[in-house]
């Protein structure tokens, strides 16, 4: 079965566009009041026309870095309740994040077995330890085998880091070795380093080139920020932000429309170069916090940043 998201990813003449979401804190248990935040969040969207939503799987990565957390963990509601009530309030298709490393592999089956049939869930993308130590019940590798031998057929995405690529040059073989294991398209970590997701990119065309194998689709993340706790939590998440940059922003007389700026020419610089290679792209926009500020942020982000793709797709399609 091919979803609606899946065909809109075919065709590479046209971007596809998200908005980021995390589900509500679990101690919100009235069911009118989270239907009354699902509904707060699409009014926001509703000057925006969107393809979809992704619907994060928060999980608590304090294993993955020493540094203390700069906003405190919470708990927050099954992605796939959040991802139901969205689906249903919005209409629209929604991409469920899992990570899959503390579950055992029955348990994941079940998973995948509930999202598609209670749920209808179609569109995944799954997401393996933050981090090497500790107990890992199911590896990522094998969590992809396990969805090639169950019966049902999702969309299923995976998740890039440019910062990987930085620091160990092999993203790459990563983004084939996910393709290989069934991923139809790739979700970037919040993109403050064009220059690394720039590298990484030609470094997966050229091996696409080589491969006799067309790229898939790299659906890029961008975020506002505008405080030095939010600049400080995107770098605790593994988010490289350069100095250069981190400076601008703080310096500015208004954080938020400099850091708006800056997602701006990142986005430029890396079209510039992905387009003409062939790879398709993609937006998801998100608010990493809750301020009102950034959240409406992350809508005038979102505007501009789809405007600047349709854009330059426009001008390539007409050449």
């Amino acid at each position: 079965m091919t979803t609606e998201l899946a065909r809109k990813f075919q065709d590479p003449n046209r971007g596809v566009y998200f908005i980021g979401t995390t589900p509500p804190r679990n101690t919100i248990e009235d069911d009118a009041q989270l239907n009354e935040i699902g509904q707060k969040l699409l009014d926001r969207l509703g000057q925006i026309e969107v393809d979809g939503l992704i619907v994060y799987d928060i999980q608590d990565e304090s294993s993955r870095i020493s540094k203390p957390r700069p906003f405190p963990y919470m708990q927050t509601h099954d992605p796939l309740d959040w991802s139901k009530r969205l689906q249903a309030l919005a209409i629209k298709p929604v991409i469920t994040y899992k990570s899959v490393s503390s579950r055992t592999e029955a348990e994941f089956n079940q998973w995948l077995n509930s999202a598609w049939e209670d749920y209808g869930i179609r569109d995944i993308v799954l997401v393996g330890s933050p981090s090497s130590d500790g107990n890992i019940a199911l590896p990522l590798n094998q969590a992809y085998k396990a969805l090639q031998n169950n019966p049902h057929d999702f969309n299923l995405g995976g998740v890039t880091i440019a910062e990987r690529h930085a620091v160990k040059g092999d993203e790459h073989v990563r983004l084939m070795n996910k393709t290989i294991a069934g991923c139809d398209f790739f979700v970037s970590q919040a993109v403050y380093n064009p220059q690394a997701t720039v590298d990484m990119l030609s470094q997966y065309a050229r091996t696409c080139r080589e491969n006799g194998e067309t790229p898939k689709r790299v659906i890029l993340t961008f975020t506002p920020c505008g405080s030095e706790q939010t600049l400080s939590f995107m770098e605790w998440l593994g988010i490289s932000v350069p100095d250069a940059t981190k400076f601008r922003i703080l310096d500015a007389e208004n954080p938020l429309d400099e850091s708006i700026k800056i997602c701006r020419s990142a986005l430029e610089q890396i079209i510039e170069v992905a387009l003409p290679l062939g790879i398709p792209l993609g937006l998801n926009i998100e608010s990493l916090t809750n301020r009102k500020e950034e959240i409406d942020a992350s809508v005038n982000l979102y505007k501009l940043l789809k405007a600047t793709l349709d854009l330059k797709l426009a001008e390539q399609n007409l050449l």
